[in-house]
């Protein structure tokens, strides 16, 4: 693999599971700053009921005042029609992502519904989105671990993708949403799911709870994933499942994958300027490393 897609999910993702409310005025900051370092594709809100998830509650009005921008790629995510009719209704979402859901018991508390149910619900949002005009992908959640029942059969994984696929789909995911996953399992599912929903490319969404996400993003891109999420300063989380932390902070991946010759098409020193914007925001300093530690190689002076 010589090349990435990377996918920033800080204003949808990493704000979610914040307890202290970030403006809207911020947001739009955030996107703006990851559109200047060179992303091309943004998860910017979720369509879900506020009362869960409040960090969230301003979706409409984030997207009503997103940079108008032909070659950028917004994305809604949406768990049901609702959510998907909402996303669709503010005229600026390019893409919905749809989740399913690797185990029953994680399924009801995200959701309120089992894991074929939450196959159901793609396959309704992905019709939705068809009749707009839109695309729409898919991410498999808790797809290498579950907080409450624990390991996650990866056949039953693998029979997911390969059901997902089936729906018209621009590209499965597969999300260590706890954070619990390890580089071989993530090469073996990664390999497998890839053989299975071929043509379709394969997105990874890590979670650093127990500090594997960076050598769970080699291990994605070795097994031939194609697409990362990460999200800035390492910000994230889920209300719903207890004990997540941060996704992998986007300038760390970006830094490791840049040395390692692989184009990203990201400005390394723009997102550790926008990690250091983004500290002052939020008032703390963020999980992520490589905006901690000096430029390398060292400026000439």
């Amino acid at each position: 693999m010589t090349a990435i897609e990377f996918v920033e999910v800080g204003p949808r993702d990493g704000l979610q599971n914040e307890a202290r409310l970030v403006a809207t005025a911020d947001k739009l900051q955030l996107i703006t700053r990851a559109l200047d370092y060179g992303v091309r594709r943004i998860e910017v809100a979720s369509f879900v009921n506020p009362k869960k998830v409040p960090q969230m509650a301003d979706a409409e009005a984030v997207c009503a005042a997103l940079p108008e921008r032909d070659d950028a790629t917004y994305i809604g995510l949406v768990l049901n029609t609702r959510g998907a009719e909402r996303a669709l209704a503010t005229g600026r979402i390019d893409q919905l992502g749809a989740v399913a859901v690797a185990s029953d018991a994680f399924a009801m508390a995200n959701q309120g519904q089992t894991r074929a149910g939450s196959i159901a619900a793609v396959r309704e949002i992905a019709a939705l989105a068809r009749s707009a005009g839109k695309t729409v992908q898919a991410t498999i959640a808790v797809a290498f671990g579950c907080p409450f029942s624990g390991e996650v059969d990866p056949g039953h994984v693998v029979e997911m993708a390969r059901e997902l696929a089936e729906l018209g789909l621009a590209e499965v995911a597969l999300a260590d949403t706890i954070g619990v996953a390890d580089p071989a399992r993530v090469a073996l599912l990664v390999a497998q799911v890839k053989a299975a929903v071929a043509p379709l490319p394969v997105r990874v969404h890590f979670h650093n709870t127990r500090g594997t996400g960076l050598a769970n993003v080699w291990a994605a891109i070795g097994a031939g994933a194609s697409v990362v999420d990460g999200s800035l300063g390492g910000l994230g989380g889920c209300p719903f499942a207890p004990g997540a932390a941060g996704n992998v902070a986007s300038e760390d991946v970006i830094y490791m994958l840049e040395r390692a010759a692989i184009e990203t098409g990201l400005k390394l020193e723009a997102m550790i300027a926008a990690n250091h914007w983004l500290a002052g925001v939020m008032g703390r300093k963020l999980p992520g490393m490589a905006a901690q530690a000096p430029p390398f190689p060292a400026e000439s002076g």
